[in-house]
């Protein structure tokens, strides 16, 4: 039976809910296996901090008066997406070089429908927790990262969908499909790919589970992505979430945790649903509750381009000069 909630219940609409979350033979059928670094690494909870160390807040959006996280996603515009499992690790890396950058710059912003249109780790109908970041870690190894926003905004298309704009066009990985830009209309100008394009990599990844090894990831390097059971929340408004959950099928940034006087310890947790959603996008749920604790993933940050790092490659309007022939 539900536990009751501080807001309105669900149950009928969970039922048809879309399952956005691969299973691990789905996983394994994509080549999403456990490597060095996928279960090595720097992990924070290999080494963690005594108990007493561990503080009862922390919030990356307002650390020390600073906010360290990116902006919130609406993964169901311009249609309806099941991209979650890409938007969830794109926001918690986002907020990674955020804290890298010490809060200061412009947001930098990454790509997630490059993810959708090469990761072959999940599309529209769902995808990997960690997938994005196997991903990433595979391309970074061969100079290659994610492309920023800017270079190619989400459209909420993958290559089987058939929703909306999208059997009307190609989504598939050509290098236009990575970065891209317009030089200006036809029949004097193209469209065409940027191959030295503003991107981010990574150098390990990994998965983490359970309140105490979450924490202790969370503190020592940044907000994480995890799995939910988003069936109880679709009406949430605010509040704290208490339902136990049934099992995980969306995904979702971690980007810390807080103490209620009557409900205890909370998550403080991000989803891609847009501001109109619950807590201006985000949702509080009590520790234990909703599957949170049972599958997360988390990335290094290897390099990302930035002014304060003076590697850009300065491209002209059109790109000519950087590949838009």
């Amino acid at each position: 039976m539900k536990t009751a909630l501080t807001f309105a219940s669900v149950i009928s609409a969970s039922s048809a809910r879309i399952n956005e979350v691969w299973d691990r033979e789905t996983e394994i059928a994509h080549g999403i296996v456990e490597t060095e670094n996928y279960v090595k690494g720097t992990a924070p909870y290999e080494n963690p901090v005594a108990p007493e160390d561990m503080p009862d807040e922390l919030d990356w959006c307002n650390k020390d008066g600073v906010n360290y996280c990116t902006r919130n996603r609406n993964q169901h515009i311009p249609q309806y997406c099941g991209s979650c499992w890409a938007h969830g690790s794109v926001s918690a890396l986002g907020d990674r070089i955020k804290i890298a950058r010490g809060g200061k710059g412009i947001d930098i912003d990454l790509s997630v429908q490059h993810i959708l249109n090469c990761g072959n780790v999940g599309s529209c109908h769902g995808g990997s927790v960690i997938g994005p970041y196997q991903w990433l870690h595979k391309i970074s190894r061969s100079g290659a990262g994610i492309a920023y926003e800017s270079a190619n905004p989400y459209l909420a298309c993958s290559s089987e969908s058939q929703d909306g704009i999208c059997p009307h066009a190609d989504w598939t990985c050509t290098p236009e499909n990575i970065a891209r830009t317009c030089s200006t209309f036809p029949p004097r100008g193209k469209c065409g790919p940027i191959t030295q394009y503003p991107n981010a990599t990574i150098s390990e990844y990994g998965a983490v589970s359970g309140k105490v090894d979450m924490q202790n990831e969370i503190l020592k390097r940044g907000p994480i992505a995890c799995g939910i059971d988003a069936g109880p929340i679709l009406n949430y408004t605010s509040g704290i979430a208490t339902d136990m959950g049934e099992g995980v099928d969306h995904v979702i940034s971690v980007t810390g945790w807080g103490v209620d006087k009557k409900a205890g310890g909370y998550w403080r947790v991000r989803n891609s649903w847009g501001e109109y959603w619950g807590e201006m996008g985000y949702i509080r749920v009590a520790f234990g509750a909703l599957k949170v604790e049972e599958q997360c993933a988390w990335a290094v940050l290897k390099d990302y381009t930035a002014p304060e790092k003076h590697n850009q490659v300065h491209c002209f309007e059109g790109g000519e000069n950087c590949g838009n022939q």
